[in-house]
């Protein structure tokens, strides 16, 4: 059953429960994209498993999201189980044997895997104002910022560094927004508190160096399988803004340093979105329109995108268009919504007259799916009814001392598990505000003026910088004449009084001779 150039995902069955034919993803339409649907426990985390263990064995680099833990097992050979030997026994699988792929676990808190961060500046203002949940104003703003560090040579790394932006533009509010329109300190201000949420809820540990190499997790071993990079994303689930949005700046990474290579015989990497109602859940437009031209574009990159998600209509149309490859499994009709998401999935297939998809989406046992993948030219194939096959690694999660052991072994060992904090935008405006602080303070000006006061300062190419904190020859002048002014008017004061005392002196003496 097993064939060069294709997936085996399973078996089809025809309408009497006899066995039909063997169902194959073909490699060179892997990177048309897919989606693996499904309500809870009918087998989509045994699917996905499946699928990522036939691109790896085919030598195709795979990323996956681990929700659950259950998919770390892929790194460990599998163990006989009955339901394992009865499915082998259903299909007829007589090539079937365990296995065990090259695994790298990664996590964005660093505790079942190595740590995986991105920098601010690399993040982007559309990814970061999503992750926040920023206002319209408030996206502004942050665009605003962006273009600042920019424009100043400020790099912008972890949260501190933009934090510490932030203060710079409320405190010089005024000056800014007659260079890049209005900031308001109330947009600041909101933007500060979505930061400090952020912090609490884990982000500062994503964001840093060393940032995560997209050629990391496009590895292959020494037999020729795909590196499947695993993300533990258990924890990372109590955020899902900070999943989905960590998941889509991948897919933004992927798409902007990968070369265009048209069709390739099969993908350079496979990416599985687990979860990935989180993405769109609430995405203003402008997201979900990103997400479209990512997913829409990336296939000439030979990045493959598999969607995986309880319910179809989880799945905007314009997104669902851009899927060849489809498995759906079992989803429940009692509600309303429930009843539009299998009419929804069913209208999705290429019919098969042999069966009416809606009623049998409702009928599906555990482990069986609706299946179409392309074929020939790129057409979809007709949908059968499939039972899917075993996977060939472990079905369940591995032990901590287990999961270790694969760490200690993995390509990238050392290169993510220690921060890097170098100088940035942080430490050059607090460099910058200290130097400005003891200039001012090292001035001896027998008057304060408005320059010496305030202790104002700016950043390079904002008409400020070390020059800019002395006073400008204008302003020295009118300093000059304030204090020209008072000496004079001192002199003046003076010369009255001596004039006055020797007037009266010379009247006295005048009327003293006229009285003798």
């Amino acid at each position: 059953m097993i064939e060069d150039g294709k997936i085996f995902i399973g078996v089809s069955r025809k309408p009497d429960d006899s066995i039909n034919s063997p169902e194959y993803l073909d490699l060179k339409f892997g990177n048309r994209h897919g989606l693996v649907t499904g309500a809870t426990g009918t087998g989509k985390t045994v699917t996905l498993q499946v699928l990522a263990e036939g691109f790896a064995k085919a030598g195709v680099p795979v990323f996956c999201a681990d929700i659950k833990g259950d998919l770390s097992g892929i790194a460990a050979r599998g163990e006989p189980k009955d339901f394992i030997t009865k499915r082998c026994e259903q299909i007829g699988f007589d090539d079937f044997a365990f296995d065990q792929f090259p695994v790298i676990f990664w996590d964005l808190f660093g505790e079942k895997g190595h740590r995986v961060r991105t920098t601010i500046a690399e993040m982007g203002p559309l990814l970061l104002a999503r992750l926040m949940d920023a206002s319209e104003p408030q996206e502004g703003v942050i665009n605003i910022a962006f273009k600042i560090a920019d424009k100043a040579g400020l790099p912008l790394l972890d949260l501190k560094d933009f934090a510490a932006l932030l203060n710079y533009m409320g405190e010089n509010a005024s000056e800014l927004s007659s260079q890049f329109g209005l900031i308001s300190k109330a947009s600041v201000g909101s933007i500060q508190r979505a930061l400090l949420v952020l912090e609490q809820q884990g982000a500062e540990h994503f964001f840093g160096e060393p940032a995560l190499k997209i050629s990391d997790i496009m590895r292959t071993d020494n037999r020729g399988y795909g590196q499947i990079s695993v993300l533990a994303a258990d924890k990372l689930m109590m955020n899902p803004r900070l999943y989905a949005t960590f998941l889509l700046w991948l897919l933004s990474e992927l798409f902007e340093e990968l070369p265009e290579i048209g069709d390739p015989e099969k993908p350079r990497l496979v990416f599985f979105f687990d979860e990935a109602h989180l993405l769109f859940n609430d995405a203003p437009k402008v997201l979900t329109e990103r997400v479209e031209q990512v997913v829409r574009l990336i296939r000439s990159k030979g990045v493959g995108v598999y969607f995986v998600t309880q319910n179809p209509l989880d799945v905007p149309e314009t997104v669902l268009a851009q899927l060849g490859n489809r498995v759906q499994h079992a989803l429940r009709a009692y509600s309303p919504r429930e009843q539009k998401a299998v009419k929804t999935a069913a209208d999705t297939f290429r019919p098969n007259p042999d069966f009416d998809c809606a009623t049998v989406i409702t009928t599906l046992g555990t482990g069986e799916a609706l299946v179409s993948t392309l074929e020939d030219k790129g057409a979809p194939s007709i949908v059968e009814r499939t039972l899917v096959r075993p996977p060939s690694g472990r079905v369940g999660p591995l032990t901590d001392a287990e999961r270790q052991q694969v760490m200690d072994k993995s390509p990238v060992l050392g290169v993510y598990d220690e921060d890097v904090d170098r100088e940035s935008a942080f430490e050059m405006l607090a460099a910058r505000a200290k130097n400005a602080a003891e200039a001012n303070a090292a001035k001896e000006e027998p008057q304060p003026t408005e320059a010496s006061t305030t202790g104002g300062w700016t950043l390079p190419g904002f008409g400020g910088g070390d020059k800019d904190d002395q006073p400008s020859k204008g302003r020295g002048r009118a300093a000059g004449y304030q204090r020209e002014t008072v000496v004079e008017a001192a002199m003046k004061s003076v010369a009255r009084t001596v004039a006055t005392q020797v007037g009266r002196a010379l009247v006295r003496g005048i009327l003293g001779s006229l009285k003798r």
